[in-house]
């Protein structure tokens, strides 16, 4: 998992970040707890080693040749089974500076065995502790004292085996990190379930998003969580406020074109019914102005509604419209236009004055210099809409098709134009990220392909 995949994503920040603190805190939880539990178990260890070695020293004596026994056995009954885990031992003091006699009286525990223990020779009544070896090389805790008794000096040892404290700390911890395992796996789901229900209102954010950009809805609507909120109506302002931004540019545009369409038309019929050089070349410009005018104010409006989302127009209710138009137009010609069928709900993503004026301006161009039919064609191709014109015309030579879509170039000099259509188109289609593509036609003339985004 790479940084940029965290930074990418709120959802793994949010797990990562909470399964890091869980996976933390278990294993210092477990850690605390085991070492607590084990010293615990150590001080009750040596507790009741201590225990054990009060009783022996409570019930020592002497009988009438000086050596020591026991008035009355020791209560637990291991100190009596053949390694049991419990021991005694008395050792007799042979003297200053000597080491004492070992195993001069011991539990039948050890059987045969004797307890070495290291020579510290603590003062009467002082306690030591000790790790020694013990029988079929076990390890023992032990705990000594020394006595006095008659001017005979003793050193009592009680020991047990140290795995009476080490088995159940190792159990403890076993069921211990079982426990903590559970419990960390409780805790991560319940991590996955908090990011998954906690971040469904994003979700549904953005599903809401996805309306407005296919046109579904031109504001986000739905219930939102408090923290929310703020963020919907800020966008829905937004939203607001750049629908208003796009229609005072269209009025403005409106307001351009017919303040300049009315010194043109007073220049126009000032030049008509004129035979001289300086009429014509006014006629001939006034049109050039006016293809040029209406050229840069589709552009400009085109401009202004492609930043507009939810815009979105049905493809077979603007082409019907067109191939309808178009039939009147040409009503002379019997040329034979043909759409062939598309699914009602296949959309174009954007507005329906531009995606007229884009297949006006082909079709009528198709209609142009067709013999006598003109096929449509329209499809999905992934989130891309293609629009697909054919005539059976004279066709593009490929070495003039790129020229053909420059603004002001024309096939023929001799049919009426500017040269405008196909940049018109052109320009519109790259505004919404889209482009025209000039092949030649299976009937023989020009293909014409819109590519433009589709609302899916």
């Amino acid at each position: 998992m790479t940084s940029a995949t965290l930074r990418g994503s709120l959802r793994l920040r949010l797990l990562l970040t909470t399964l890091v603190w869980i996976v933390a805190s278990i294993v210092i939880a477990g850690w605390g707890l085991g070492s607590l539990f084990r010293s615990h178990v150590e001080t009750q260890f040596n507790a009741e080693l201590g225990t054990h070695l009060d009783q022996l020293t409570a019930h020592l004596v002497l009988d009438g040749q000086g050596r020591p026994t026991l008035s009355v056995p020791l209560s637990d009954p291991r100190f009596n089974r053949p390694f049991g885990g419990l021991y005694w031992q008395i050792d007799r003091i042979a003297g200053p500076g000597m080491p004492p006699m070992e195993g001069a009286l011991r539990s039948r525990s050890l059987w045969d065995q004797v307890l070495t223990v290291p020579v510290d020779m603590p003062k009467n009544g002082e306690v030591h502790q000790h790790r020694i070896a013990g029988p079929d090389g076990t390890t023992l805790g032990a705990v000594e004292r020394t006595v006095r008794i008659d001017d005979v000096s003793l050193r009592l040892i009680a020991a047990a085996d140290e795995s009476l404290m080490i088995e159940p700390v190792s159990r403890f911890k076993g069921a211990l990190w079982l426990a903590l395992g559970v419990l960390g796996l409780g805790l991560a789901l319940a991590a996955l379930l908090q990011v998954v229900f906690g971040l469904a209102p994003l979700r549904q954010l953005r599903n809401a998003l996805g309306q407005v950009r296919s046109g579904d809805t031109r504001r986000l609507e739905g219930e939102f969580p408090a923290e929310l909120m703020p963020l919907v109506e800020e966008f829905n302002s937004v939203l607001t406020q750049n629908a208003e931004v796009v229609e005072r540019a269209r009025t403005q545009a409106g307001n351009l074109a017919h303040a300049l369409k009315t010194p043109l038309s007073v220049l126009a019929n000032a030049a008509h019914g004129k035979d001289d050089k300086l009429a014509q070349l006014v006629a001939g410009q006034v049109e050039v102005a006016r293809k040029q005018v209406d050229y840069h104010l589709a552009r400009a409006q085109a401009a202004a509604s492609v930043r507009v989302p939810g815009a979105r127009t049905p493809v077979r209710v603007a082409v019907d419209g067109l191939v309808r138009t178009m039939q009147r137009i040409y009503a002379g010609r019997n040329l034979e236009l043909v759409f062939h069928p598309v699914a009602p709900d296949l959309m174009f993503r954007g507005e329906e004055q531009d995606l007229q004026e884009m297949l006006g301006n082909l079709l009528d161009n198709a209609c142009k210099w067709a013999v006598s039919r003109v096929e449509i064609y329209a499809r999905i191709d992934g989130d891309r809409l293609d629009i697909l014109i054919e005539d059976d015309g004279p066709g593009i030579e490929p070495d003039q098709r790129e020229a053909m879509i420059r603004r002001g170039v024309r096939a023929d000099e001799q049919v009426p134009g500017t040269g405008l259509g196909l940049a018109i188109v052109d320009d519109l289609a790259r505004l919404y990220g889209g482009q025209v593509t000039l092949a030649e036609s299976p009937l023989g003339g020009l293909a014409a392909k819109l590519t433009l985004p589709a609302s899916v």
